[in-house]
């Protein structure tokens, strides 16, 4: 019902233009926000591509990804990119090996284990780890964890694969528990008190009961903390140093894709040179892989996810 002032205005007419003007408002700025990260993402793939262009031009994809010598600045130069891939693949299956079983067993025991109490104390203080800076992360490898692995292996040098992996692992054990957690608990509590009811002890409900129907978000944990470690550039640029080579040996130093995007950055190579230009080729070379990495986690996510009424 609208009421008519002595001028004529309907003020409940007025009122709904008025509210209708700051909705509009509110949904534009919003749409600028997703915007502007949608631009962001597509100039950087744009960039990206360009350079990559010019570099591909010089070097034939079939070098670049089937050669094993990578030394796109000093002479005699070459340009093969498996070290790098393999030192960065180093540094995930071995941050994974760390990660993924810690991280799975801290999830457990906060969603089935911890009182209320502990769990709102451990899973804050479990999470401050990854506001820690990565730099203090590469200082923490070089200065603990690889003295120790150099107590039981003496041979080991100051920059080796296995502290880089071992301290990335570190780093994404908060992702992975964090998020597991979130998954497990959002598993309906009736399935847990029927496993009871036949009888199950809560280590087979946990195991059997809880995870199985978590695996979804558990596994989507594992890849996008998985992509974290593919993408770590100072922890394993400091921890595993800057020598591309392809070795299985975890106690010898590698190089990975973001170690040599550091190296080129902060080197005098000249703008639009061959060197430079392979800058763009590996950065566009790790953005395919975790692109991949999410892509695949989204898509584990929505094709076993568990929905409960």
């Amino acid at each position: 019902m609208s009421v008519d002032t002595d001028q004529g205005v309907d003020i409940t007419d007025s009122g709904s233009s008025i509210n209708n003007r700051k909705n509009n408002f509110v949904r534009y700025v919003f749409f600028s926000c997703a915007l502007v990260t949608v631009l962001t993402t597509l100039g950087i793939i744009l960039v990206l591509v360009q350079g990559s262009i010019q570099f591909f031009s010089e070097v034939s994809l079939i070098e670049y990804f089937t050669t094993t010598n990578w030394s796109p600045v000093i002479e005699p130069r070459s340009y093969g990119v498996l070290p790098l891939i393999w030192g960065t693949l180093m540094i995930t299956v071995g941050s994974a090996l760390v990660a993924i079983p810690v991280g799975t067993a801290t999830a457990i025991y906060l969603s089935e284990y911890a009182d209320p109490q502990v769990r709102r104390t451990i899973k804050p203080t479990l999470e401050i780890l990854a506001g820690v800076p990565t730099i203090v992360y590469g200082f923490f490898a070089l200065s603990f964890i690889t003295p120790i692995i150099q107590t039981f292996f003496p041979q080991t040098g100051t920059f080796n694969a296995a502290a880089g992996a071992i301290v990335v692992g570190i780093m994404i054990i908060p992702m992975v528990s964090s998020l597991s957690e979130d998954a497990m608990s959002a598993v309906p509590d009736d399935l847990r008190n029927a496993a009871y009811g036949l009888g199950a002890t809560k280590f087979e409900v946990s195991t059997s009961v809880v995870v199985p129907a978590a695996l979804s978000g558990i596994i989507a944990s594992y890849i996008l903390a998985l992509s974290r470690a593919i993408g770590e550039t100072m922890a394993v640029t400091l921890a595993a140093g800057m020598a591309p080579q392809i070795t299985g040996n975890p106690l010898e130093p590698i190089q990975t894709m973001t170690a040599y995007m550091v190296d080129i950055g902060i080197s005098d190579v000249s703008v639009g040179s061959i060197g430079y230009q392979s800058l763009f080729a590996v950065g566009l070379t790790l953005f395919a892989m975790t692109l991949s990495m999410n892509i695949f986690s989204m898509w584990i996510r929505s094709r076993y996810r568990e929905e409960y009424q």
